[in-house]
């Protein structure tokens, strides 16, 4: 259930790679300005310049070329404009990867270098994540075993300030969402999903509590149970982890933050039933629980200095005599009152207690992370998020991020509409 493959070791060193270190490489990624030359001291530099003086270069243009070594290692030269943004930098960071690994065997070890950009140590990490992501092998056929030479090691050239082992932990971090998220549904059920938190949580040494059905039924959470009603198991539930840094253990039991993540393990839309267009990938409506479970994990692995909460609402939304349905009216675990209009809303149904729950402990500020709804994919397509968010201050805050992280956000609905 929980990915084997780690990701790729990332070493630093400084200066270019040296010619004696070429047949240890499977490839060398290159990155230029566009109106930069490739260094004479890169390792056969000739046929880099060759390369680089068949046209005039484009900003995101890709280029590869064999090079004259044992090894045959492969050179793949990218471009990029000095003033891109950061929404850029992981675009061409992502074609340079696609390239690396089209067409050949994978590699097992390959050398990065930035030359004669700003902010370098972005980009490397840049093409560090891409490069991870594209190695990452999803869940196989386990009669199929895939046989694969696995990316071990990266060596990142010229960026001493890169912090490498907080790279690893966000690719390791990424490629469990990615895991967990491809997992077929009568795999990845309520049960199994619950045997991943525990198992994570003692490895990383969360705090883990399970609020199943009948706890919720107690608690009156009428919105996440309706929900849940459909099942044919009793196993649907709201998982609370917590990580408390160890320099505040003891002190006020308040989280800085809260996740809150729609664990949704497959919709069919319920009684108003998704035609099979839109409910093919539905194994994939718990993505914002996974993001939320990774977050919390890689904030333990990094020993960030802030407390956090995440709560995953875990069910699914199936169809049954005991599905809800239209024109029910149920009451939430803070004691409002819905009136069911769909069933295929289940996700702000099975959030709005989590929220509940989420707020009870007061935390300073709380992120919800969903695959919700459809409407925000039509409005801004896959390519960016919606953001939503009742405060400025933290809108601008998630907005900042946005830019710095390259992980577009679109804020909606105007502010005053609160």
């Amino acid at each position: 259930l929980l990915p084997l493959q780690k990701p790729p070791r990332l070493t630093l060193v400084a200066g270019l790679p040296a010619a004696t270190a070429l047949d240890r490489h499977d490839a060398i990624l290159l990155l230029l300005p566009t109106d930069a030359k490739p260094a004479a001291g890169m390792p056969d530099s000739g046929r880099w310049q060759t390369l680089h003086a068949l046209s005039k270069v484009l900003h995101a243009e890709v280029r590869t070329v064999t090079l004259d070594n044992k090894r045959q290692t492969l050179g793949v030269l990218g471009y990029c404009r000095k003033d891109a943004d950061s929404f850029e930098l992981l675009r061409v960071a992502g074609l340079l990867a696609q390239r690396t690994f089209a067409n050949r065997p994978q590699p097992a070890r390959i050398a990065i270098v930035v030359q004669a950009v700003p902010h370098r140590a972005a980009w490397l990490e840049a093409l560090y994540a891409a490069l991870a992501a594209h190695a990452f092998a999803l869940p196989a056929d386990k009669s199929k075993p895939a046989k694969r030479k696995v990316l071990a090691a990266i060596v990142a050239h010229g960026a001493p300030s890169l912090d490498a082992a907080r790279a690893e932990r966000m690719a390791e971090a990424g490629n469990l969402v990615r895991h967990l998220t491809s997992l077929p549904p009568n795999v990845l059920d309520a049960g199994a999903y619950r045997r991943v938190l525990v198992a994570l949580a003692r490895r990383h040494g969360l705090t883990l509590r399970w609020h199943g059905e009948a706890a919720l039924s107690g608690l009156g959470a009428g919105a996440f149970l309706a929900v849940s009603r459909g099942n044919p198991r009793r196993d649907a539930g709201i998982a609370h982890l917590r990580y408390t840094p160890r320099g505040k253990r003891g002190r006020s039991d308040r989280p800085d933050l809260a996740l809150v993540g729609k664990g949704v393990l497959f919709d069919t839309g319920g009684t108003n039933l998704k035609p099979h267009k839109y409910m093919l990938d539905m194994h994939t409506d718990m993505a914002g629980s996974a993001v939320a479970l990774a977050t919390i994990v890689a904030a333990a692995q990094l020993r960030v200095p802030i407390a956090i909460d995440a709560w995953l609402a875990i069910t699914e939304n199936n169809i049954g005599p005991k599905s809800y349905r239209p024109q029910e009216v149920v009451r939430a675990l803070n004691g409002t009152t819905i009136q069911v209009i769909h069933s295929d809303a289940e996700g702000r149904m099975a959030l709005a207690d989590a929220l509940a729950l989420a707020a009870r402990r007061k935390p300073r500020a709380m992120i919800d992370l969903a695959t919700l709804t459809g409407a925000c994919v039509y409005a801004l397509t896959e390519r960016m998020s919606g953001l939503l968010a009742t405060d400025d201050g933290l809108a601008q805050r998630a907005l900042a991020a946005s830019a710095t992280s390259g992980e577009r956000l679109w804020r909606f609905p105007p502010p005053d509409y609160f």
